[in-house]
C-alpha cells in the first residue's frame, strides 16, 4: 500500500499534510502486515497510527484501551469526521452491546473500540469468531500487558487469546508512551509477535523544564510556582481525592481560578469541569491521576506534582501533559523526605502478607454469603466501606488484597464498575398528562425520555444525563436535579450514575488454606515496585545528574548532553559561574600583591585577605598556564611583559 495513500487519509479526515516523527514508520509497518510495536511520548500522535490504517485497509479495526472516557471521547471525535466508530465497554446495556456487536459483525464499523474487561465475556468471543473480515487488532497503553510495568492489568493477558481466535494475518499494533527496555520486550512475548519490531520515537522533550522542589510548605510553594509563571493552564496532582478539594479551595482563597477531578464525580461533573478548564475559564486543574489521559490542551505551561508519585512512568507520563504546542513549559514536582518513607510504607499496604490475604477472602465470602465450592462466574456487588467496616479491616490494605487475589486469578475485581443512570416511570402514561405544578424544564426532560427511550413504564432503562442534555438543551447537572426531584415526587423510580465495586468468582470458591499466590503474582511484582519507588527516590533525591538525562536514560534512551535548563543543570552554571567569579577575584588580588615585579615566597600568598588555599593553588596553576607568572622553586614573580 502506498505511502501517498496513507496521506490521503491523513489529509481527508485530519487536514494535515504529513506525518510527525515515527507515524510514517509505524503505519508503513503495520499496513504491511508486521507485528509493531510503537513507543511514542505523550502528545505524540499514537491514534493516528492506528487510525489512518484503520481507514486505509478493508474491514475492521479492533482497539483495546482500558480508557473509556477516552474511547468515548476518539469515538465521537471520529464520528465528527463522518468515520464509522462504535464502543463496547462495561456499563452499556446488554441489548447495546449486542447491537454494537451485530453491527461490527455485519460490517458496519471501521474501528471498534473494547474495553480489556469486555474480551473474557462469551457473547464477545462468540461475535468476535463471526467477523469476517478484522485488518488489524490494536492494543493502546500495551505497558498493562506487563507484569513489569507499572500499570499492570491481568485483563490486558486474555489478548493472546484473542489473537488465536483470529487468522494468523491479522497483525497487532502495540502503542505505549510508556516502557523501559525490559517492559518493551515482555510487551512483544506476551502479545505473541511472530518477531521483535519496535519503533520507538525518542522521549526528549526539549521544551520542557524539569524542577524538583524540597519544601516544607507545599501549598505555599505550589502557589509562588504559580504566581511566577502567570501565563497558560496549569494541573496540580495530588495523591487523594480530598486533596483536589482543599487545594482547589486553596488557590480560589489566593486568587487562582482552579476546580478539581478526579474519578468520583460523575460523568456530567468530569464534562463541566473538564470544559471550564479546556475554556480557560478556570486556569487550574487540581486533579486525581484520574485526568489527563486523551486530554489534548497544547497551552499547559505547568504541571506540578503536589506530592511524589510512585514511578518515574507514572510521572514522566502525566510531566508530558505540559507544553504539547512545543513552548517553553514546565513540570514541577515538590516533596520532602518524610514523602520517600510515606512511600515506602505503600509497600506492605501494597502487598499484604499471604495471611492477610487469605483472612480477606475468607471474610468476603463469609460477607456475600459464598460456601466453599460455590458461587463460580457469580456476579456480586462488594460495598468496600461497609465490609471494612463490619470485619475491622483497613480499606487500602483491603483493596490491595483483592486485587492480588484477582491477578492470582481467584476474583475478578473492579475497584469502580461503571453504571449509568437508570429511569422507571411509576406513573402510567395517560396519568402523565394530569401532573400539576411541572416548569417547563421538567416536562421538556419527561418529553425526552419518553421519545428517546423505550420500555420505560415496564422496567429499568438506562440513560446519560449528557444525552439529555443534548435533546433538551437543559445543562446535564440540571437534568440530574430534576430525576431527582421526579423521584421524590414519585413520579419516576431514578438511580443515578454510580460506580460500584463488584467481584466475580473467577473460580469457585475454594478453601482458605489453599489460596497461595504465585511469585509472578507476589515475589516478583513486589520487588519490581519496591524498585520503582528507589528509582523515583533516587531521581527527586539527586543533585548531580541532569534531570532529563535521568529520565531518558530511564527509558532506555541515551544522550550525551544535559538539557541545561532544569533545576541541576541551573544549579551547576551558577556554581560554575560563581567558581569564575571568585577564581576572577583571587587572580586579581595575586596580581596586586606582585605588582612589584619582584620574586616574593609562595607561602606568602597564603595570607592575602579573601581568598582560599584551594583557590590560590588553582589561580596560580592557571596563571603560570597562561605565562602571566613565572614560578622558580618556591617563589613567584609576575612576567615581564614583551
Amino acid at each position: 500500500m502506498s505511502e501517498q495513500k496513507h496521506l490521503d487519509v491523513l489529509k481527508q479526515y485530519w487536514g494535515y499534510d504529513s506525518f510527525r516523527g515515527i507515524q510514517s514508520d509505524i503505519i508503513e509497518s503495520i499496513c504491511s502486515g508486521r507485528d509493531t510495536l510503537g513507543l511514542m511520548p505523550t502528545g505524540g500522535g499514537k491514534s493516528i497510527c492506528f487510525q489512518v490504517p484503520a481507514l486505509s485497509l478493508d474491514g475492521l479495526c479492533i482497539v483495546i484501551t482500558p480508557l473509556i472516557s477516552l474511547m468515548k471521547d476518539q469515538v465521537q471525535q471520529l464520528k465528527n469526521r463522518g468515520v464509522r466508530a462504535e464502543t463496547v465497554h462495561a456499563g452499556m446495556m446488554h441489548e447495546d452491546i449486542v447491537r454494537v456487536l451485530d453491527n461490527a459483525v455485519l460490517g458496519g464499523y471501521k474501528l471498534l473500540y473494547v474495553s480489556p474487561e469486555r474480551l473474557s465475556s462469551d457473547l464477545f468471543l462468540a461475535k468476535l469468531q463471526r467477523m469476517q473480515k478484522v485488518s488489524m487488532l490494536v492494543v493502546d497503553e500495551a505497558h498493562c500487558v506487563s507484569q513489569w510495568g507499572y500499570d499492570f492489568r491481568p485483563s490486558y493477558l486474555l489478548i493472546a487469546k484473542i489473537r488465536q481466535l483470529l487468522p494468523p494475518h491479522v497483525p497487532v499494533l502495540a502503542l505505549t508512551a510508556t516502557a523501559t527496555p525490559k517492559v518493551v520486550d515482555d510487551i512483544q512475548e506476551r502479545l505473541g509477535f511472530c518477531q521483535k519490531n519496535a519503533f520507538t520515537m525518542s522521549f526528549e522533550r526539549k521544551n520542557l523544564i524539569y524542577v524538583v522542589r524540597e519544601t516544607e510548605d507545599r501549598a505555599e510553594e505550589m502557589l509562588h510556582i504559580l504566581q511566577s509563571v502567570p501565563q497558560g493552564s496549569a494541573i496540580v496532582y495530588a495523591r487523594t481525592r480530598q486533596q483536589t478539594y482543599d487545594i482547589a479551595r486553596y488557590l480560589e482563597e489566593n486568587g487562582v481560578t482552579a476546580s478539581n477531578y478526579h474519578a468520583g464525580l460523575t460523568n456530567a461533573e468530569k464534562d463541566f469541569r473538564q470544559t471550564n478548564w479546556m475554556k480557560n475559564r478556570v486556569r487550574v486543574m487540581v486533579a486525581t491521576n484520574a485526568f489527563g489521559m486523551g486530554i489534548d490542551k497544547p497551552d499547559v505551561r505547568l504541571v506540578i506534582h503536589f506530592n511524589m508519585p510512585d514511578s518515574l512512568e507514572a510521572y514522566f507520563q502525566e510531566a508530558g501533559r505540559a507544553g504539547r504546542d512545543g513552548q517553553n513549559s514546565y513540570a514541577v514536582l515538590l516533596y520532602n523526605r518524610q514523602d520517600i518513607l510515606t512511600l515506602n510504607r505503600r509497600v506492605p499496604e501494597t502487598y499484604p502478607t499471604l495471611d492477610y490475604v487469605r483472612t480477606t477472602y475468607e471474610n468476603v465470602s463469609s460477607f456475600l454469603q459464598v460456601g466453599v465450592g460455590e458461587a463460580l462466574g457469580r456476579n456480586f456487588y462488594f460495598p468496600i466501606d461497609t465490609f471494612c467496616r463490619l470485619f475491622h479491616q483497613f480499606p487500602v490494605q483491603t483493596t490491595s488484597a483483592l486485587h492480588l487475589l484477582n491477578n492470582a486469578g481467584y476474583i475478578e475485581f473492579h475497584e469502580e464498575q461503571e453504571f449509568k443512570s437508570a429511569v422507571h416511570f411509576i406513573l402510567r402514561k395517560e396519568d402523565l398528562y394530569r401532573i400539576y405544578e411541572t416548569d417547563e424544564e421538567t416536562d421538556a426532560v419527561i418529553q425526552a425520555i419518553l421519545r428517546n427511550y423505550s420500555g420505560v413504564f415496564a422496567n429499568f432503562v438506562y440513560i446519560e444525563e449528557t444525552n439529555l442534555f443534548h435533546l433538551t438543551g437543559i445543562k446535564a447537572e440540571r437534568v440530574y436535579q430534576i430525576l431527582k426531584d421526579l423521584h421524590h415526587r414519585r413520579i419516576i423510580d431514578f438511580i443515578p450514575h454510580r460506580k460500584t465495586p463488584t467481584i466475580c468468582y473467577t473460580v469457585a470458591r475454594v478453601d482458605t488454606d489453599l489460596v497461595s499466590l504465585p511469585p509472578s503474582v507476589y515475589d516478583d511484582r513486589k520487588a519490581e515496585f519496591q524498585k520503582r519507588i528507589d528509582e523515583i527516590a533516587h531521581y527527586v533525591s539527586s543533585t548531580e545528574t541532569c534531570r532529563s538525562r535521568m529520565l531518558l536514560e530511564y527509558f532506555g534512551e541515551e544522550i550525551h548532553h544535559d538539557c541545561g535548563q532544569c533545576d541541576v543543570c541551573l544549579e551547576k552554571k551558577r556554581a560554575e559561574n560563581q567558581c569564575h567569579t571568585q577564581m576572577e577575584q583571587a587572580i586579581q588580588t595575586i596580581t596586586a600583591f606582585l605588582q612589584d615585579g619582584e620574586f616574593h615566597p609562595l607561602k606568602d600568598l597564603a595570607s592575602l585577605q579573601g581568598i582560599t588555599m584551594p583557590q590560590i593553588d588553582e589561580a596560580i596553576r592557571q596563571m603560570a598556564q597562561e605565562e602571566r607568572i613565572i614560578v622558580q622553586d618556591t617563589q613567584v614573580r609576575l612576567a615581564q611583559k614583551a
